[in-house]
C-alpha cells in the first residue's frame, strides 16, 4: 500500500508529487499530463498570467518556467504572455525530472478500505494508499447553463471542449461570456473566417490594464505590488495569503471566491476583439432550440427587450462550478457525506484535508476555502507543500477508518489485482 496517490497531472499534481517524492512518500501519479492544456485549448491561446507567476512548484525552486524557456532559446518576459502550447511542453519537462513516472492510465473510481483507499483503474485493476490527493483540474466542474439543455452536443458545447477550432472555419458561431476564454475564443474564430458573435450580461466588457514594468519606483511598488494575480494590495493578499485568507469568515470566502478576479479579457487581445467580432452586451439568452437545422437564441436586454438570432453552434464559455456533487470519482456515499461550504463546494481544512480523513483536494475545488488564487497555477506552491504537510501528518496519525457499504464486497472482486 502507498502512501499517496495523487490523482490529476495539470500544475497542481504534479507540483504535490513533486513535493511528496522530495518528503521520502512512496506515491502513485495518475493521468495525462498536462492534458488540459494539450488538449482542451486550442493552439494561438496563451497564459493570462505572468510567467514568473505559471510556475510549477518543486521543493527547491529549480524547475522554473524562466528555466524551462531559457533551455529552449526563448526568454520568459514580464508582460509578454506565454504561448499555451508552451507553457503544456514546460509542464511534461517539470513531470520529467521532478515527478516519479506518471501512469497515464485514468482512474474510475475512488473507494475507502481497510487503512486507507482504493482506486479503480480503467483497465480494471486497483491500488491501493494510505491517502489520496485529488487534482483534477476543472474538466469535471464545467458549467453550461440549463437555457441550453434543448441543444444536442452538435449544437452546444463548452469553450473547454475544443483542442482546436478549425470545425467552426466558415460557420456561424455565437460565444457566450464576457471573460477571456469567451474573448479569446472569439478571437481566434474571426482570425480563422469564423463568422462569430459574443453575447454577454454585462452592459460592458472588462479589460485588464497593461501591467507596469517590472523595475519601478519603490513608491510605485509599494503603492501597488505585484502579486501573482495582478498589481495592488488586494490580489497581493489573495495570491501571497492564502492561509490568512482561510481564516476569514466563511461567507466573505464564499463571496470573494465567487467574485473576485470577475470576468475580464487579457489587455493584449483587446485588438482583436473589438474591431473582428460583434458585441452584444447587456443580452442574457432567455431560450435557445434548434430551429431548421440551427439554433434559434432568444435574448432579453436589460430594459426588457426581446429579440432573436439564428447561429449554426453555441460556445459557452461560462465558467466552471467545483461542487462536492460533481466529484464522480467518489462514490455518492462518499461525495454525500463531505462538509461543503455555502456554494455547494467540499470544505477543506488547513491543509486541504476534506472532512473524509485522509482524502485530500487540490485546485479549484477549494477557492472557497483558500481563495482566488487556487483558480491559477500560482497556487499550486502553497498548496503542494502545504498538501504534502498534512498527508505527513495523516500518515502519522494512523491510516483512515471510512466504513463504506459494500466496501468488502469490491475487495473480493478487485483485490486480486491491486498492489
Amino acid at each position: 500500500m502507498y502512501d499517496l496517490l495523487v490523482v490529476g497531472a495539470g500544475p497542481y499534481g504534479l507540483s504535490i508529487a513533486s513535493h511528496a517524492a522530495a518528503a521520502g512518500l512512496s506515491l502513485r501519479v495518475f493521468g495525462r499530463p498536462m492534458a488540459s492544456w494539450r488538449d482542451h485549448m486550442p493552439r494561438g491561446m496563451f497564459l493570462k498570467s505572468e510567467p514568473w507567476a505559471s510556475n510549477l512548484s518543486d521543493p527547491e525552486g529549480r524547475l522554473r518556467l524562466d528555466t524551462y524557456c531559457a533551455e529552449q532559446g526563448v526568454r520568459a518576459r514580464h508582460g509578454e504572455p506565454v504561448p499555451v502550447e508552451m507553457f503544456a511542453s514546460y509542464g511534461l519537462w517539470f513531470a520529467r525530472h521532478a515527478v516519479p513516472e506518471v501512469d497515464e492510465r485514468m482512474v474510475t473510481g475512488i473507494h475507502p478500505c481497510l487503512g486507507g483507499f482504493e482506486a479503480v483503474l480503467e483497465d480494471g485493476r486497483s491500488v491501493r494508499a494510505r491517502t489520496v490527493a485529488l487534482a483534477v483540474g476543472v474538466l469535471p466542474f464545467t458549467e453550461v447553463p440549463a437555457v441550453y439543455d434543448e441543444l444536442g452536443p452538435e449544437h452546444v458545447s463548452h469553450s473547454s471542449d475544443h483542442g482546436d477550432l478549425d470545425r467552426f472555419r466558415g460557420k456561424d458561431v455565437t460565444v457566450i461570456g464576457g471573460g477571456q476564454a469567451a474573448l479569446e475564443t472569439a478571437a481566434l474564430l474571426a482570425e480563422q473566417g469564423t463568422r462569430v458573435r459574443v453575447i454577454a450580461r454585462a452592459g460592458g466588457l472588462r479589460w485588464n490594464d497593461v501591467p507596469p514594468p517590472w523595475d519601478r519606483p519603490w513608491w510605485q511598488s509599494a503603492r501597488a505590488p505585484h502579486s501573482g494575480l495582478g498589481c495592488g494590495w488586494r490580489n497581493w493578499f489573495y495570491a501571497e495569503r492564502p492561509d490568512t485568507f482561510r481564516a476569514l469568515p466563511e461567507a466573505t470566502r464564499t463571496r470573494v471566491a465567487a467574485t473576485a478576479l470577475g470576468p475580464a479579457g487579457a489587455w493584449w487581445i483587446r485588438d482583436r476583439v473589438e474591431p473582428a467580432v460583434e458585441l452584444l452586451l447587456g443580452q442574457e439568452v432567455a431560450a435557445a432550440y434548434p430551429a431548421q437545422g440551427a439554433v434559434r437564441l432568444e435574448t432579453l436586454s436589460r430594459s426588457g427587450e426581446l429579440t432573436s438570432l439564428d447561429t449554426e453552434h453555441v460556445i459557452a464559455a461560462t465558467g466552471f462550478r467545483a461542487t462536492r456533487d460533481r466529484l464522480d470519482l467518489l462514490p455518492e456515499d462518499v461525495r454525500g457525506t463531505l462538509a461543503a461550504s455555502p456554494d455547494g463546494s467540499p470544505c477543506v481544512g488547513r491543509e486541504f484535508e476534506s472532512s473524509c480523513p485522509g482524502l485530500f483536494l487540490a485546485g479549484l475545488v477549494t477557492a472557497s476555502g483558500f481563495g482566488p488564487a487556487m483558480r491559477f497555477v500560482h497556487g499550486a506552491s502553497f498548496t503542494a507543500r502545504t498538501l504534502v504537510r498534512g498527508v505527513r501528518r495523516r500518515l502519522r496519525t494512523g491510516p483512515a477508518r471510512v466504513p463504506v457499504p459494500g466496501a468488502r464486497e469490491r475487495r473480493g472482486v478487485l483485490g486480486a489485482a491491486g498492489h
